[in-house]
């Protein structure tokens, strides 16, 4: 007798990140700038004073009260998970039964129906429109014609840029039986007007999922964060692994969280260099047939070109390494010298076609 793996993993590829070394890396959407010294000296201070003899808090109540504290709301209300990752698996496999259907938007982050498949659940599609943005009307009709148990979509969307304004949001939840998660990991770049985060306790069907790796600078430390009503959130604790997040994770973050105006700051000058980004790639665009850069609302720029391969390989050969996506591309906000450089590539690669 041998044993086989069973057919939903056994032809199951792992996920492989460019892991080259690259002068300009604008990728993986992550924040272009480390910490400064202070803030370095602080996460140093909260390393020594970890015990790490000791499993960490189970329920990371610290780091609750900070990231709390920075978005002005009850950390009852929140729960961490080790990444957004983690989460959303937990929300997809606790929350759903067998045979209950998930509901995601498409193009968008495409782990959200790889969870779908590992728990075995049946995965339906909103196909956006041609402006890649969400007829919530639409949405609607499909997951009540669907009688879909879960709703999951990024907002403002990776990899599209776009965003789905707070009343459209809004009258989703009002309009569906389904439990709502909004992945709300660029709303930083965005508008927190557009956000619910401050609005869970109004709704008995809203999860909203927030990160540190983005505008908070802090992918490493692979924290993620769900917010929602005290029933929901009391249900996700009881079922994520107790000690889920490690002691150096919350020691780092907790003391992240509490530098409120230098990570605002911070994110303005994102901000900043991505309407720089999105505006030199819109000149080029006027000059170049096939290439067509969406305005955003995120960290990153989406382009749509059938070259996308050749550019890519090309800026490969340059040291500088951005996503490709088949018909598409996206290309993450850097310094702007970093942006310089690159845009001086993509223009030197289109004039020698």
């Amino acid at each position: 007798m041998s044993y086989e793996l069973n057919d939903k993993i056994k032809n199951l590829v792992p996920y492989e990140p460019n892991c080259g070394k690259y002068n300009i890396r604008l990728d993986a959407n992550e924040c272009t700038f480390g910490y400064d010294n202070e803030l370095l000296n602080m996460v140093n201070a909260a390393i020594n004073s970890v015990e790490f003899n000791r499993y960490p808090d189970p329920v990371c109540k610290t780091l609750r009260k900070s990231f709390a504290d920075f978005y002005g709301i009850d950390y009852k209300n929140v729960t961490v998970g080790n990444g957004s990752d983690e989460l959303i698996s937990i929300l997809q496999s606790a929350f759903m039964k067998k045979g209950d259907k998930l509901l995601v938007c498409t193009p968008d982050f495409s782990m959200y129906e790889f969870y779908s498949s590992i728990s075995e659940n049946p995965c339906v599609k909103y196909h956006k429109d041609e402006s890649l943005n969400i007829d919530v009307d639409m949405l609607i009709k499909k997951a009540n014609d669907e009688k879909a148990s879960m709703i999951l979509f990024s907002n403002p969307c990776n990899p599209t840029g776009q965003g789905l304004p707070k009343c459209d949001a809004v009258r989703l939840l009002n309009s569906v039986d389904s439990l709502v998660i909004l992945d709300e990991a660029y709303m930083d770049f965005w508008d927190d007007k557009n956000s619910l985060i401050k609005d869970v306790n109004c709704y008995d069907n809203l999860v909203v999922l927030r990160t540190a790796s983005k505008a908070v600078g802090s992918a490493a430390l692979r924290l993620g964060f769900a917010v929602a009503n005290k029933t929901i959130s009391r249900a996700i604790s009881a079922v994520k692994s107790p000690y889920n997040v490690n002691s150096i994770s919350q020691a780092i973050g907790t003391r992240i969280y509490e530098k409120r105006e230098y990570l605002l700051n911070r994110t303005k000058y994102i901000v900043e260099n991505t309407k720089v980004l999105y505006n030199e790639l819109l000149k080029i665009s006027a000059e170049t047939d096939d290439f067509k850069p969406y305005p955003t609302k995120t960290n990153f720029v989406f382009i749509k070109t059938s070259f996308g391969k050749e550019l890519w390989e090309y800026l490969k050969s340059q040291s500088i390494i951005i996503r490709y996506m088949g018909e598409y591309l996206r290309i993450t906000t850097g310094t702007a010298e970093e942006i310089a450089a690159t845009i001086s590539a993509i223009k030197k690669f289109i004039s020698e076609r």
